[in-house]
């Protein structure tokens, strides 16, 4: 009778947990499409979640900050957040709930709470909308397609207005366009409809019509004549890398800024949350979101450098094949790359130890660098071997680099992992740029050395970067708490 009793009320609590998992996605449902207010838990997506998932995330969280994190909690914090009067704001609702757990007995209740939490978010500027134009559609340009237009919510901050292919746009190749959107063989199918509008040469994304342009280099278009002003222009093709042949973009007509989402000669390379706030959005006009590698361990390097102090170090990158490398074996103008890509191990080169040093250059000279390209379609990992200046062990390196993924400006570029079972697949989604490894750390006896590991999704988590950074070129960052 007791074992049933108790089986009984553990039923009771999971109903009760799941129902609460509902409200709670009725909250971030209601507060990003009638507010422009984005919930996240601890940096992951709380948007377009199911029950399951949302328990999983609580789970997560509870284990990261080693104190409980409940959905009876946050859906009563999401509560207060639905009653207050904020602007557009993006709002770490795990952060919130850890603190109210702290701090909870100096208020009357979670609205007080809240209300204090958020005062500043009253003084954030008033955000105008930048258009947007994808210039190449690969695999990073469809993944930001995905991504603009999943979140654009009332279309308050970057408006995808356009993609230029050298394609002519026939029924024919609006159709193949739209499938290799819809569907992909990494990532999954996009959660929202895509369909064609052959007479306007449109792509119609969740409803919002996205002309495809036809055009063989940028001078030749004009942006103007299909609505587009002032607009972003995100390279994605890997034909344009230096300032000159980038400032091309900025000859068509309605175009404003430039952002390479590859490493870029001459111009400002940026891995956003280290120094992208050292040039100014108003004057400098081409921009690069440098590589996705670069963007995985210059976080990571950051946190160690400024507690500890980097000596020397060597990165090797195990990287997911790419599409320059051939499917079987044959000619390649770089060696080894030749080689069938999903059958071998592959040494190559990489410039990530040395582009480090254009957003840490402190570090300039200390880094070697060289890569493997693996037998995996996506999700790769660095191993930073490095020497540093002041002694350290497992312990304290754990503790700075989950410090740094819990607060500061590394928040959203550091996902701090502690699962035992990690491997490539798992982190495939992840929109943390730096996945750090904690079960993996290594430290000699002596302290002075350590061998980090380092995940990314070099497609998706790169995108993301890519995305902040188009925010904050645009200018169209909300306010944020996290």
């Amino acid at each position: 009778m007791g074992t049933n009793d108790s089986y009984g009320k553990e039923l009771a609590f999971q109903a009760d947990r799941r129902k609460a998992c509902v409200e709670l996605i009725k909250f971030v449902n209601d507060l990003w499409f009638d507010k422009s207010i984005e919930l996240i838990l601890f940096r992951n997506q709380l948007l377009d979640r199911n029950v399951s998932d949302i328990i999983n995330l609580h789970e997560y969280a509870g284990k990261f900050v080693g104190k409980p994190i409940n959905v009876f909690d946050t859906v009563e914090i999401a509560r207060a957040i639905s009653t207050s009067d904020l602007p557009p704001a993006r709002i770490d609702l795990g952060k919130l709930t850890y603190e109210y757990q702290l701090e909870g007995n100096k208020y009357n209740d979670t609205l007080s709470f809240v209300v204090d939490k958020l005062k500043d978010a009253k003084n954030s500027p008033e955000i105008q909308p930048k258009d947007v134009v994808l210039y190449g559609f690969g695999r990073i340009g469809r993944l930001l397609a995905r991504e603009l237009m999943s979140k654009i919510g009332k279309g308050q901050q970057l408006r995808l207005k356009a993609i230029v292919t050298r394609d002519p746009n026939d029924e024919s190749s609006l159709e193949k366009r739209a499938s290799l959107l819809m569907y992909d063989s990494v990532h999954g199918d996009f959660h929202g409809s895509v369909n064609i509008d052959v007479e306007n040469e449109s792509l119609i994304i969740n409803g919002s019509p996205v002309r495809m342009i036809t055009a063989n280099q940028p001078e030749d278009i004009d942006y103007t004549q299909y609505g587009i002003e002032d607009a972003l222009i995100i390279d994605n093709t890997g034909v344009f890398k230096d300032e000159e042949a980038l400032s091309r973009h900025l000859k068509s007509k309605g175009a404003d800024k430039v952002l390479l989402t590859a490493p870029g000669k001459g111009v400002p390379n940026i891995v956003y949350g280290v120094n992208h706030d050292e040039y100014d959005v108003d004057t400098t006009k081409i921009w690069s979101a440098a590589s996705c590698t670069t963007n995985a361990i210059t976080p990571v390097l950051a946190a160690v450098e400024s507690t500890l102090g980097v000596k020397k170090g060597h990165l090797e990158t195990i990287h997911a094949y790419t599409n320059d490398q051939n499917l079987v074996d044959n000619k390649h103008k770089k060696y080894r790359r030749g080689r069938a890509a999903a059958l071998n191990m592959v040494i190559t080169e990489t410039g990530a130890g040395s582009a480090v040093a254009k957003a840490l250059p402190s570090l300039a000279g200390k880094l070697t660098s060289n890569a493997i390209r693996v037998p995996v379609p996506n999700g790769s990992l660095v191993v930073l071997n490095l020497e540093v200046e002041k002694a350290t062990s497992v312990e304290e390196i754990n503790e700075i680099m989950k410090k740094h993924a819990l607060e500061g400006n590394l928040v959203e570029q550091i996902k701090y992992s502690i699962s035992n079972e990690l491997v490539s697949s798992d982190i495939v989604g992840t929109s943390a740029p730096s996945i750090y490894d904690s079960r993996a750390t290594i430290v000699s006896p002596d302290g002075k050395n350590m061998v980090l590991y380092v995940w990314y999704d070099n497609e998706f988590g790169y995108s993301m970067q890519v995305v902040r950074l188009a925010k904050y070129i645009a200018q169209v960052r909300r306010y944020f708490y996290y």
